[in-house]
């Protein structure tokens, strides 16, 4: 049997080899030319040969590395074996002694690793507590490693977790192999490190995690995790925590503890949402993030201990020489600041809170929501809403403030200024919050008076200047400042769809203001002028203001609805809307439901009284053919009441019983008497009684009349 043939020199490729196979000749067949490597067979922890096709990509020999002594070494460029599975003999021809060679011993490290796996079934049938120590952290104890870290059951996780801990080099040995592996792009090896990394830390020890997350270890723990055999191409997070991620400092930070803890924090959140967000399950998830907020807190508390660092912090803030960029800088370290304050204790919380209200917080903000930059003026209401959450006090005590007052006028502002999609509800749930009529303290009604006394009224305006008759569908109110100044700003309609969600908030929170306020200054009428609008949304809105005013159940409110005839634009949306099935047809049905269900007369009268004519065409809809049926039950019930009726109900039975009685008189066999003889012959009570109760109603008939 001779040699297989040399593969020529003509790529300087290490893996490049040719296939031979022996046929039953004893001459060697040519399989192809192609790449090999050594990696694990498909769903199995066992490591083999495979030689892909340089060309094509198809599979030219895949073998399983067997712990026998089968294999040969040839000429420094060529492997055979005698494969027990196909019974037949194979060799490898490589293009370059190091590349054979290099595939030797990779064939040496799987067979040693094999013998050892063997011999300590012997001992033990799984990776236990009978485990002494751990393999010594090398090349060829890689795949060893890999099955103790992953192929433990839960008890022997502790015992494995004790020895890693046990082992004060093996974290630094580990990660000397990897850089060897990365060094000589040894894939294989570097996939195996990958799997140990991450069995490592699904071991879930927060002792383990203090070691492989500190200064040390951390950017060769996260370069290790690069390499993930289900990824194809090899990822690059050490080049972008490092090259992309830039830390800001607005104001020079010098404890090292600090700077410590807030790259680790971001590091640990990046593995944790980046790089393994698949793998991790929910407890070692729950671990991680227990470690984000220790590291928070140990931040902000260092922080706002030091008093030089709060200090300095707003004397740059106020100095009217920092420049925008580095004030922008500033106010969004403030609020990842507040934001991370979360983590302390509630007492430590509010403390910092009132120092920071101290130092002036609310006065910074007054002036961020004045900034043009639309971004920080939302960085702004967010750290208004942190403080509202802590201790809502702090923020209504300083709106009482003659200082304060202004900073309400800059939330109302806010809310008709167009910065954005979200920014509206931003300032909405501070108004509201502020507004409360549930919340304590004696601030609420002097927040309560300023607001209706200087800014409803500017709400009120721009619906009214978005909805005349000239205006609808235009996208420019004016607001007037505190100075009677007017600017020019845009409307849009999420801007007046949240100005009702407030109105609708007031009428639930303050009735009084609503009489004295909504009914002298005809804020409904005004409001109603929604209804004119393209958007039927706004329309909606405006229905749901209405609908709020009614579940007051204040009478003086609906006679003041009636009289004014304040239904009539919903009544005109609700037809013009015909018989589309949409939001504003349940709206308004809704409406009518709820004015019948809760027996509401002065409406229900006033609404079929007045708009029946229109709606008669929508009986089908059975809100509307019960509204009507309620009404003719109302009806027939007051008129059942009414004295007026009860009279003539009487007169109506007496006038029956005489007509009875002539009836049967003229039946008699007696045609004689004359008609003078039947009233004799009536009973004269009766005839008394008659004429009694028509003289009655001749007199108090117009009087009940118009009493009705």
């Amino acid at each position: 049997m001779g040699a297989p043939e040399k593969l020529p020199m003509e790529n300087t490729s290490l893996q490049r080899v040719k296939v031979y196979r022996l046929n039953d000749d004893g001459k060697w067949d040519d399989q192809g030319t192609g790449h090999v490597t050594v990696d694990y067979l498909e769903r199995s922890e066992e490591l083999g040969l495979f030689v892909v096709d340089e060309e094509d990509n198809e599979t030219l020999l895949m073998h399983r590395i067997s712990s026998d002594d089968i294999y040969r070494k040839q000429e420094d460029t060529i492997i055979s074996w005698r494969d027990p599975e196909y019974s037949t003999e194979l060799a490898l021809s490589f293009q370059e002694p190091t590349g054979c060679s290099y595939i030797w011993d990779q064939i040496g490290s799987v067979q040693r690793n094999l013998n050892f796996n063997t011999l300590s079934n012997d001992s033990y049938h799984s990776v236990s507590s009978e485990l002494r120590e751990l393999p010594v952290v090398e090349l060829s104890t890689l795949p060893l490693i890999l099955k103790t870290v992953v192929e433990s059951g839960i008890a022997d996780q502790m015992r494995i977790t004790e020895l890693i801990l046990h082992d004060q080099d093996f974290f630094r040995k580990l990660m000397e192999v990897f850089r060897v592996c990365e060094d000589l792009e040894n894939v294989d090896g570097l996939h195996v490190i990958f799997k140990i990394v991450r069995g490592i830390i699904l071991l879930n020890s927060p002792q383990i995690f203090e070691k492989i997350f500190g200064d040390e270890f951390i950017m060769d723990i996260i370069g290790s995790l690069e390499y993930d055999p289900d990824i194809p191409h090899v990822q690059h997070h050490r080049s972008f925590l490092k090259e992309h991620v830039v830390f800001k400092e607005a104001i020079p930070i010098k404890d090292p503890v600090v700077l410590s803890k807030i790259h680790q924090t971001y590091r640990v959140g990046y593995l944790k949402d980046v790089i393994l967000p698949r793998a991790l399950d929910d407890a070692t998830i729950a671990n991680l993030n227990s470690i984000i907020h220790s590291n928070n807190a140990i931040v902000v508390s260092l922080l706002k201990d030091d008093s030089t660092f709060i200090q300095e912090l707003f004397a740059r803030l106020r100095s009217s020489t920092t420049s925008m960029e580095s004030k922008k800088n500033l106010i969004l370290f403030l609020h990842e600041f507040c934001s991370l304050s979360k983590s302390l204790q509630m007492v430590q919380q509010h403390r910092l809170y009132r120092d920071l209200v101290n130092e002036g917080m609310f006065g910074i903000i007054g002036d961020v929501l004045q900034n043009q930059d639309k971004k920080l003026v939302l960085i702004g209401t967010d750290i208004l809403i942190l403080f509202l959450n802590q201790d809502p006090n702090l923020l209504r005590s300083y709106v009482t403030r003659q200082e304060g007052i202004p900073l309400l006028g800059l939330l109302v502002k806010g809310m008709i200024t167009d910065f954005g999609d979200d920014m509206h509800c931003q300032f909405l749930e501070i108004l509201r919050n502020l507004l409360d009529s549930y919340a304590s303290g004696s601030q609420r009604e002097t927040i309560i008076e300023i607001f209706y006394e200087k800014h409803l009224d500017q709400l009120i305006e721009v619906i009214t200047s978005s909805c005349s008759p000239t205006s609808v569908g235009q996208s420019v109110c004016e607001y007037k400042d505190s100075n009677g100044s007017a600017d020019m700003i845009p409307t849009k309609p999420e801007i007046l769809l949240n100005i009702c969600e407030l109105l609708c908030f007031c009428v639930l929170h303050h009735p009084y203001r609503i009489k004295c306020n909504f009914l002298l200054n005809d804020v409904i009428h005004k409001v109603l002028s929604l209804t004119r609008r393209r958007e039927k949304y706004l329309v909606v809105a405006a229905v749901r203001f209405l609908r709020t005013l009614i579940s007051r159940s204040d009478e003086h409110l609906m006679n003041h609805i009636a009289r004014n005839n304040l239904l009539k634009p919903i009544i005109e949306a609700f037809v013009s809307n015909g018989n589309r099935y949409n939001l504003l047809n349940s709206a308004v049905l809704e409406l009518f439901e709820y004015i019948r269900t809760e027996n509401l007369k002065i409406l229900l009268k006033y609404l079929v009284d007045t708009f029946w004519n229109q709606l008669v065409k929508f009986e089908s809809l059975p809100a509307i053919h019960f509204l009507k049926v309620k009404y003719d039950q109302s009806m027939e019930n007051s008129e059942m009441k009414s004295p007026i009726n009860v009279l003539e109900s009487r007169i109506r039975i007496d006038e029956r019983a005489l007509e009875k009685e002539e009836e049967d008189y003229f039946n008699e066999d007696s045609d004689e008497e004359d008609s003078a003889s039947v009233s004799v012959s009536l009973s004269p009570q009766r005839a008394i009684s008659v004429c009694f109760i028509q003289w009655v109603c001749s007199i108090i008939k117009p009087k009940i009349w118009w009493t009705g």
